[in-house]
């Protein structure tokens, strides 16, 4: 499912807690909504949809359980973590931007499934998440870490809010400590990235991927800092040649 430019954004209904982030990333992200799906699956030649299924799964996310797709974005992961948990489950996608939680509403209304019935879509902020104590079986956050100011703070909410045992499972760019890697997916974002967004209006608004890659965390230091936050067990895993990756830690 994706949408056109074209397409203005759908009213819908979802739960709103102020948000403190900075106002550029949030903007960002506003501007790049109606687009977002059209681009991932043009961009990952639809590989995104393999990792994505890949993090959903390493969440441990079963029947009946309840489950948090955090920076949920139009909601990708929200309906994947819908089909495990079935109807007798619940899924909360929280993001901070109005207009991708509007595209998520939308394609939800759109197809009839049973299971889609149990998501619930919150405005709110990765870094403080308006949940109890060990509230969630588990946590997918899909390109969401890079982009929070303060990621410790953001492991540590995912730390508090997961029941004792569960796993929380974190798909991004994989900053590679590898030298042709790294070449590669610079040239990736030069030469394909770029030049794709700007068919779209978007150049600058993808311009930041590089820039927010290279502030990101290596997986051995995203693997500290989950065990530096809490969890018992954390484990990296390089995917699609080093391109991305995908953190899963242990409660």
């Amino acid at each position: 499912m994706s949408l056109s430019l074209s397409l203005p954004l759908p009213s819908c209904r979802f739960k709103h807690t102020p948000v403190r982030c900075t106002v550029e990333r949030q903007q960002l992200f506003g501007r790049i909504a109606p687009v977002y799906d059209n681009l991932n699956d043009l961009l990952s030649l639809g590989q995104h949809r393999i990792w994505k299924r890949m993090t959903a799964s390493w969440s441990g996310a079963k029947f009946g359980d309840r489950v948090l797709d955090l920076c949920c974005g139009s909601g990708d992961l929200a309906f994947l973590l819908s089909e495990k948990v079935g109807s007798n489950g619940k899924v909360i996608g929280l993001d901070f931007s109005k207009e991708q939680l509007s595209i998520a509403s939308y394609r939800q209304s759109l197809v009839p499934k049973a299971c889609y019935k149990n998501i619930e879509w919150v405005e709110g902020n990765a870094l403080e998440l308006p949940f109890s104590d060990g509230y969630f079986d588990a946590i997918t956050m899909g390109y969401g870490l890079r982009n929070v100011v303060d990621k410790e703070r953001a492991m540590q909410e995912m730390f508090r809010v997961l029941k004792p045992g569960s796993r929380a499972s974190v798909l991004d760019f994989n900053k590679s400590t590898q030298p042709f890697t790294d070449l590669i997916q610079e040239w990736m974002i030069d030469n394909v990235v770029v030049p794709v967004a700007t068919g779209y209006g978007l150049a600058k608004e993808y311009e930041y991927l590089k820039s927010s890659i290279k502030e990101f965390l290596t997986g051995k230091e995203l693997e500290r800092l989950a065990l530096q936050v809490g969890f018992s067990n954390a484990s990296h895993y390089e995917i699609s040649g080093g391109l991305m990756g995908n953190l899963v830690a242990t409660r």
